[in-house]
Order: C-alpha cells, then structure tokens, then sequence
C-alpha cells in the first residue's frame, strides 16, 4: 500500500480552494513560516467553485506539444472565472502548450451545480489543438 504526503498545495485542488479564500495568502504563508498559524482565522467565501483540467489528447501516455493556446482573453474581467497555467510556456510571443495537463480552468457559483456549468462554459472560451478534458468533472453533483 502507497499513501500520498505533499507539503505543498495540490493541483488542482489548491485552484477551487484559493480563489474562495478571503485571507491574503502572504498573511497565510508567512504565518507559516513564522509558526503563528493558529493565530490566523482562515475565511472562505460562502460559494463554491469547480476546476476542470485542458491536457493535451493522449495525455498522460503520448501527446504532442507546441501548440498555440488562444482564448485566453476571454478570461479578463470576468469575476469568479480563472485559468490557472501548468504545462505551457511563451514561444516567439505566443503562449503554446509545454506538456499533459496544460492549464486548470476554475470558476464560481453559488452552489456547485452553478460552478460547474460556469467551469464547462468555460472551457469553451479556450481553444488549442488536441485539447481534452474529462466531462464527468462534479458529474456526481448532477446526480444526487
């Protein structure tokens, strides 16, 4: 049996967990760091939020790279919405994807079922060659 410790922030958990909390990170961290953490009140906005990964098709096994990544515009100036880069990189002026999980596409709602459908629409906003995702993202929500 294997059992998972990380030190650091999952992802993309970390990217459905970050944008609801109300604390200025730096605060958060430095806390840490200083061992004062329990002297933090962590707040969290009352909402809730969905992450959906854009990888490259064939991920994790065979994929290609170097493709542009356009869209990404779409994201400016719309509160609650985010897109969270991994596996991509700027090439002659272009952001191109780097790799299998190219970036996290996080948005909020008012309850999950809302932030789900923001999450998927936007997914659309976003194009690159060979993009996959899983549709079945908080499907269970859906059904219960």
């Amino acid at each position: 049996k294997v059992l998972e410790y990380n030190a650091r922030f999952g992802d993309p958990e970390a990217q459905v967990v970050l944008p609801r909390m109300k604390n200025d990170i730096i605060d958060v961290i430095e806390a840490c760091i200083d061992g004062t953490l329990d002297t933090i009140n962590l707040e969290f906005e009352d909402n809730a939020a969905v992450c959906v990964v854009l990888a490259s098709d064939g991920y994790p096994v065979s994929y290609e790279k170097g493709f542009e990544i356009k869209g990404l515009e779409n994201f400016d100036g719309k509160d609650g919405y985010y897109v969270f880069h991994a596996a991509s990189k700027m090439d002659n002026g272009k952001i191109v994807t780097n790799g299998g999980r190219v970036l996290g596409v996080t948005a909020k709602g008012n309850t999950l079922l809302e932030a789900r459908a923001n999450a998927y629409e936007a997914t659309k906003w976003i194009d690159f060659e060979n993009k996959y995702m899983r549709n079945d993202i908080g499907k269970a929500i859906e059904e219960a």
